[in-house]
């Protein structure tokens, strides 16, 4: 039996954010195991300059961010859709084991299987140091707050 994750393609407005939002509460959980598995046994990736295929690959990565990236929290936000195709842009805030504090701004192309699993992401990424006092981000670690402004909302 298949795994299925839906909603499923073709995308429209509405699914298309419940996929994206569905995303970002999974990221922010920062957990690799519950992430890795949106995705298919063999997705294929590119993460800024680094490629990776299969879940067991996108396991180790993630394990490997969420210990370097501390206090991670993300917004995620649909830009355009079609088909089994969905491109979002989102910016995260994190700090190093120094106590610099980023925000990573970028760009993801998804593509999707039949049942809704991810099987092709593409993301390219921009990291901008800012000052503690400049971030935008501080609900408690996990889920975004359903109140809390987008980014749009936010102007990023």
């Amino acid at each position: 039996m298949s795994e299925s994750r839906p909603p499923l393609p073709p995308f429209t407005a509405e699914t298309s954010a419940q996929k994206a939002r569905m995303a970002e509460d999974a990221w922010n959980s920062r957990d690799p195991a519950r992430v890795a598995l949106a995705y298919t046994a063999d997705s294929r990736w590119r993460n800024r300059a680094e490629f990776l295929q299969g879940r067991d690959a996108i396991q180790a990565f993630l394990t490997r961010k969420w210990s370097r990236e501390l206090d991670y929290r993300l917004i995620k936000e649909v830009w355009a859709f079609h088909g089994n195709r969905i491109a979002v842009r989102f910016a995260y805030e994190w700090r190093d084991d120094s106590g610099s504090w980023f925000r990573s701004y970028g760009n993801e192309n998804w593509e999707f299987d039949d049942h809704g699993l991810m099987r092709l992401r593409i993301a390219s990424i921009n990291d901008l140091p800012i000052a503690e006092a400049e971030r935008k981000y501080h609900w408690p670690l996990g889920r975004r707050p359903d109140d809390h402004p987008t980014l749009s909302e936010l102007g990023l």
